[in-house]
């Protein structure tokens, strides 16, 4: 009906100037007229321009005021003539009405509101706001002043009115020609064919977007930084176990029972099971004889040493609990060289903010051999950091309970124009790698970083709760852009 009423009007007058009145004169709802009018536009059997009109509509209270009348009107019309109490009027009317009411009331200087009674000061008033509000129900304009004083209120909110008008398109016909997208059997067979229209294709159309997996810029920088290993010949280690004992995530690695580190509010200790049930015996006698004792040229740290605190287990600080137990393994057998890697979790009990997160993600790399030195140390972080794409590096003396030396590493950030620490390094102490077995002439160089920073330096992201954790964006899982490493 509404089709048939805009192409046969179109047929002789040049325009439709409103679809709103177009549509009220001819009792069809203007919304389907305003589908037909898109729909008429997309073939070009017409052309449609907006029209865009500001009107106020009534609110809730609005509507409600059209009928019972205005707070102020209501208040005065329910005073009698030798005035009432103000908890009578107020169970009469209401609170809310006779809040309102009152303070309307008294600014209109009807009434005289004293400390026992509510008298009027009128005997006749005339309910303006319901008269303003019923114009605006049947759709009259009223004054600014009287809108503004009715937007006070929130009695009255603006609504965009958003219509059409109409001309004839290029393509007008009186009724519109049914158009087909499939030349079928049943039209070569009744002879359509030769007058049937076609519908055009729109190759410029977009199709419906593609829904699958994206991966995370921590798994792209993490694929990438793994292919790296791989090409320096180093051998992945088993990182499954994110619960480790104290012993092999401390003990091990000669740090002392009495560490800062191990604290409760450093580290997170499991409540069960709370302990484990199973060390290398043999081992462990070498390891706690080694803390009390010294040995290999040390002294030791001359305390007694608890095997109740070596058992404790927990959420392992770092992934060289996993490298402690790979060269464990090593140590058993006839020496043979390896590299290792591990990339994987670890937990911290950290104080969350922009840079720490109470659980991230370690890159760990180690060579064992015999003979190495500081500089096979430095040379190979050259080699590893140069395949991230970082030149110039330059070394900081550290410390490390297990390693000897120690060094901090930094690159220089062409963006930043300064030095950023991007990992830690050194030799395992004698300390650690001789209970284990391993012969006396193999040395073993290891170095550090998390994956978060590099990640958020290649991704321009500045705060860690924006990369990782449950406020990630998903739109920057989704968008964000390839991982390019330098892989030599």
């Amino acid at each position: 009906m509404a089709e048939e009423a805009v192409l046969s009007y179109l047929e002789n007058n040049d325009e439709i100037r409103d679809s709103g009145e177009f549509a009220s004169e001819r009792g069809i709802d203007h919304n389907e007229m305003v589908n037909i009018i898109k729909s008429l536009h997309g073939f070009r059997y017409v052309d449609a321009e907006d029209i865009k009109r500001e009107t106020w509509v009534l609110t809730d209270e609005g509507n409600t005021y059209t009928t019972l009348g205005s707070p102020e009107a209501q208040l005065i019309f329910a005073i009698p003539p030798e005035g009432i109490s103000r908890e009578e009027l107020q169970k009469k009317l209401g609170p809310s009405v006779f809040k309102i009411g009152c303070a309307q009331a008294a600014k209109n200087k009807w009434v005289e509101i004293g400390k026992q009674l509510i008298s009027k000061k009128v005997q006749h008033v005339e309910d303006i706001v319901k008269d303003l509000l019923l114009q605006i129900q049947q759709g009259q304009g009223i004054g600014p002043d009287d809108i503004k004083a009715l937007k006070a209120r929130k009695l009255i909110v603006p609504q965009t009115w958003k219509g059409y008008s109409v001309k004839k398109g290029p393509n007008y016909a009186p009724k519109r020609k049914k158009v087909v997208t499939d030349l079928t059997r049943d039209n070569f067979q009744s002879g359509e064919w030769r007058e049937i229209e076609f519908k055009e294709y729109n190759y410029s159309a977009k199709g419906q977007p593609l829904e699958g997996g994206s991966l995370h810029p921590l798994l792209k920088v993490r694929c990438q930084i793994k292919q790296i290993f791989h090409c320096m010949g180093f051998e992945e280690m088993p990182t499954n176990n994110y619960v480790e004992s104290s012993f092999w995530n401390f003990d091990s690695l000669f740090q002392p029972q009495q560490h800062p580190a191990r604290d409760s509010h450093d580290t997170f200790f499991l409540e069960a099971p709370s302990t484990t049930k199973k060390l290398p015996e043999d081992y462990v006698q070498r390891v706690k004889q080694v803390h009390e004792f010294g040995g290999y040229e040390s002294r030791g740290y001359t305390y007694d040493w608890k095997r109740e605190e070596a058992n404790k287990n927990l959420l392992r600080t770092h992934t060289t609990a996993v490298s402690s137990r790979m060269l464990y393994q090593l140590a058993q057998k006839p020496f043979v060289p390896k590299k290792y890697f591990s990339i994987d979790r670890v937990f911290r009990n950290e104080a969350v903010d922009r840079t720490h997160l109470a659980e991230f993600h370690q890159i760990e790399g180690l060579v064992c051999d015999r003979g190495l030195t500081l500089c096979d140390l430095i040379g190979v972080l050259h080699d590893f950091f140069s395949r991230l794409g970082m030149t110039k590096l330059k070394f900081k003396p550290a410390y490390n309970p297990y390693t000897e030396p120690s060094m901090e590493i930094f690159s220089y950030h062409e963006g930043f124009k300064k030095w950023v620490e991007v990992g830690n390094s050194g030799m395992f102490r004698p300390e650690m790698l001789r209970p284990m077995g391993l012969p006396e002439d193999v040395q073993v160089i290891a170095w550090g970083l998390s994956l978060e920073r590099p990640t958020m330096i290649m991704y321009g992201i500045d705060n860690i709760r924006d990369l990782f954790g449950h406020k990630v964006d998903l739109g920057l899982i989704k968008k964000n852009s390839i991982c390019r490493l330098g892989i030599e």
